[in-house]
């Protein structure tokens, strides 16, 4: 029986050559994100709002900003934050870390995902966090 935990990273069946299978079950994408049978998948993600076209300066509103545009993008799939089993943020500066992880523990507080953090330029200037989800739906 097929649970969708087995196969490749426990997400998705491969290929019997270990290749991703890119069947009938290949991702649909939605906006910003990609809904695979019970996942989703929400690429990198900034703080834009998109009906101002408009970034925060500072990295608290940014990330604020960033986890509405995510939850907005998750609810597309029937989905919210509390899905979320796995998170990776994207810092431009490392000092913003202790800034930005009470905005991120409150938000997860009840049901806190993995996640990894990383430090390294972003593709848009202005960007001081970028967040990747993979959550349940």
């Amino acid at each position: 029986m097929d649970d969708g935990r087995s196969g490749a990273g426990g997400l998705a069946d491969g290929a019997p050559d270990g290749r991703p299978d890119v069947g009938a079950r290949a991702p649909v994408t939605i906006g910003a994100g990609a809904a695979e049978r019970r996942w989703v998948f929400v690429s990198g993600t900034s703080g834009v709002d998109a009906e101002r076209r408009t970034m925060a300066v500072d990295v608290e509103e940014q990330a604020r900003q960033t986890l509405r545009n995510i939850r907005r993008t998750l609810r597309r799939s029937d989905a919210d934050l509390s899905d979320v089993v796995r998170m990776r943020v994207y810092l431009a500066d490392s000092a913003d870390f202790p800034r930005i992880q009470p905005i991120l523990a409150e938000e997860f507080r009840d049901r806190p995902p993995i996640g990894t953090t990383m430090v390294c330029p972003l593709a848009d200037p202005r960007a001081r966090i970028e967040i990747e989800v993979t959550a349940r739906c």
